[in-house]
């Protein structure tokens, strides 16, 4: 069996999930999500608390430990990254960095499987950056399997109206993000056509994903030292500031 823990605190969301896949590939996930702002390390430990009591085991006999990386809120990526650190150094087990973009892209994903919309070919994943700015990327979904196209980005708002203006014109689209709920409107406005695109609204990256994903990157060797699990801010003056220890 494998166990992967995961916390997600780059947005006002904050979560944790533990999935456990049996040999067989059954699995299970145990998971918390409360959207508060500024309640982050309050919430956190107690839920992976939670979680752990739930499926009756410790900390110890986890074999990773998987977060949420960014883009998102600085204070909420060094939560994060800061909590992994030390649980990770705590039982000797390695991390795993998740992008919070494509956990939302995960999050698309399954959503559309389950509305049966098998023809879904790209998600746009925005959140919220402030000051005018959202984070975002592109995934595309190929033969069933989720894949970033191009680069994570931060960028003025019509950066992604342009984007998924394009895509319109060759795939079906499905939007989701904090970004696109602060500026759908706009764009809808100045495209009538984008009426019709598939928009998931009100979500936020959660920890039950970025447990799934972590779960893939694990199956495939990809695990990190604990120095390298380092969250990822994409704004230029954060980034530097992101240099230093934790």
């Amino acid at each position: 069996m494998t166990r992967i823990i995961a916390i997600e605190t780059a947005t006002e969301a904050c979560s944790a999930a533990l999935l456990l896949q049996k040999d067989d590939g059954q699995q299970t996930i145990y998971k918390r999500f409360k959207l508060a702002p500024r309640e982050h390390t309050k919430l956190i430990l107690p839920m992976l608390d939670e979680v752990l009591a739930e499926a009756k085991l410790e900390l110890s006999d986890i074999d990773a430990i998987a977060f949420g990386r960014g883009p998102g809120a600085f204070t909420g990526l060094r939560i994060a990254t800061g909590i992994a650190q030390g649980l990770a150094l705590s039982v000797d087990k390695p991390t795993i960095a998740v992008s919070s973009l494509m956990a939302m892209a995960m999050s698309a994903h399954q959503q559309m499987i389950e509305n049966d919309t098998h023809e879904l070919m790209s998600i746009v994943v925005a959140i919220d950056a402030r000051m005018g700015e959202v984070y975002w990327a592109e995934y595309a979904i190929t033969n069933g399997k989720l894949a970033l196209v191009g680069e994570e980005q931060l960028s003025n708002p019509t950066v992604i109206y342009e984007k998924t203006k394009t895509l319109m014109q060759t795939s079906p689209v499905v939007l989701i993000g904090s970004g696109w709920d602060v500026y759908l409107e706009d764009f809808q406005n100045d495209n009538p056509d984008s009426l019709s695109l598939n928009f998931i609204e009100g979500k936020f990256p959660e920890a039950e994903h970025v447990s799934q994903l972590a779960l893939q990157a694990f199956e495939q060797g990809e695990i990190q030292s604990i120095e390298e699990a380092q969250p990822v801010y994409l704004r230029n003056n954060v980034a530097e500031k992101s240099k230093k220890p934790l």
